[in-house]
């Protein structure tokens, strides 16, 4: 089976060796989604919704590469750093799909990888390949 990949540029990549998202066939696989910004900052630190619009946003970018999007996504995990707020994280999980609903799991971590991190969110997809 081919694997096709696709990177962010993020450093992170680079040092810890992963790609962005991977399809393998039909299924795709987004790698954890952190809230970072276009200048490698923390976008909207203390705002648990945009981050977690904003990570979203970061993985249809992604799956758009791989010539899919947010309709294929089949199962989202949310890493949290505070499950008290775990209706704004919803809440922009819920507008995002709309009504195409995945499957979830959301899940207090203690932290991220960077201060100010609220959320970090995978993806799985199914989508046939072009």
């Amino acid at each position: 089976m081919e694997f096709e990949r696709t990177y962010s540029h993020a450093p992170w990549e680079a040092k810890v060796g992963y790609c962005r998202a991977l399809r393998a066939g039909e299924l795709i696989f987004v790698t954890g989604t952190a809230p970072v910004a276009e200048d490698g900052g923390v976008f909207a630190p203390g705002d648990a919704y945009a981050q977690a619009r904003h990570c979203l946003g970061l993985i249809e970018r992604a799956l758009r590469k791989l010539d899919s999007d947010r309709t294929a996504i089949v199962r989202t995990r949310m890493f949290v750093t505070d499950i008290e707020r775990w209706a704004e994280f919803g809440r922009a999980h819920r507008e995002f799909f709309g009504e195409a609903h995945p499957t979830t799991t959301m899940v207090e971590v203690s932290r991220l990888m960077a201060p100010g991190m609220l959320i970090e969110i995978e993806a799985d997809a199914v989508a046939p390949a072009a």
